[in-house]
């Protein structure tokens, strides 16, 4: 049976990208044809290794091609090691010998393609910094029609910020990109910290499914799970020894949109100043007299509330599944 959403999955993994990962690998309704990686949790030479690790330990062989390695406009950063770890994946003190190596063509130009290709087939999946579709923008003016949607892991509404007081990681790696992205006129979707810090993952239930597989894919997701825990654990210790689901939302979202309540608006990105990348939301159809908020631009579908059981449940019963097949090795 063909699978109902045929998607590229534009990430920086990262610990909740991998969670993301393996539940669209994991749910029947979602084909991955592709991965397209970015600099954010980690520099896109890492995130690239770590997208072909991934795929393949879980048994899949997926395109992955390699994009942005810095923002549009603002200096690049460091990636955040003590969160995610100098490698994306809390360390791993081994890896297992997997082939595979990255698509000759940039990732951008690996969407345009693969949109043209398909036009109105692809829904792409973003939850780093914004830079490759960005491009793909630039590179094809036409992208919004040849998509069939955008989802992004981005931004907060009435949240505050992860990064600032009002802004959010992936917007705020590249606000240049972000305030393109949201302002190119397709069918999107923005599942932002309004909904992913309403989701909290203990660490004991990735132990339990590695527990329950016996495979190297869980495994090495428990153990970059347990690094996540102990960062949130560090700030956050009335959460216990857990994380925030943060990218899996976007996947959630695609495949069970009914347990989300959104609101439609216009959203823009502040680029500079003690704003740097806040996503601010126009939530009333009114003709906002300061430039860039006219009545023409498209509105953004906003995530403000999600069943957080529901949501759990979910991704319980889809990373519970028979999904797993033999790493591929050399």
């Amino acid at each position: 049976m063909q699978a109902k959403h045929k998607v590229i999955f534009d990430t920086d993994p990262g610990v909740d990208d991998a969670m993301a990962l393996y539940f669209a690998l994991a749910h029947p309704d979602i084909d991955v044809v592709g991965i397209t990686t970015t600099f954010g949790n980690v520099y896109v030479e890492q995130a690239t290794v770590n997208a072909l690790y991934l795929t393949r330990i879980a048994g899949r062989n997926i395109p992955v091609a390699q994009g942005v390695n810095v923002p549009f406009a603002k200096a690049a950063g460091t990636p955040p090691d003590f969160i995610h770890g100098a490698d994306g994946l809390g360390n791993l003190p081994s890896r297992i010998e997997v082939g595979g190596k990255a698509e000759v063509e940039s990732a951008a130009e690996f969407i345009v393609k693969m949109a043209r290709q398909h036009p109105g087939e692809i829904t792409l999946v973003a939850v780093g910094p914004l830079g490759n579709l960005g491009l793909a923008l630039k590179m094809e003016p036409q992208l919004p029609k040849l998509l069939k949607k955008v989802v992004l892991m981005a931004g907060a509404v009435d949240e505050p910020g992860n990064v600032s007081p009002v802004a959010e990681a992936n917007v705020w790696n590249d606000p240049d990109a972000a305030d393109l992205v949201f302002t190119a006129g397709w069918d999107l979707t923005m599942v932002g910290l309004d909904v992913t810090h309403r989701v909290v993952l203990p660490s004991s239930f990735f132990a339990r499914l590695a527990e329950q597989h016996q495979h190297v894919a869980m495994n090495t997701l428990s153990h970059a799970v347990n690094f996540y825990a102990n960062f949130y654990q560090s700030i956050r210790p009335d959460l216990g020894h857990a994380c925030y689901g943060h990218d899996v939302l976007a996947f959630v979202w695609l495949v069970a949109p009914e347990i989300f309540e959104t609101q439609n608006g216009r959203v823009r990105v502040a680029k500079e100043g003690i704003g740097n990348g806040q996503t601010m939301m126009a939530k009333l159809a009114i003709p906002y007299p300061q430039a860039g908020w006219e009545a023409s631009k498209p509105e953004t579908r906003v995530c403000m509330k999600v069943d957080a059981e529901a949501c759990a449940k979910l991704i319980d019963q889809t990373l519970s599944g028979d999904w797993l097949k033999p790493a591929l090795t050399k």
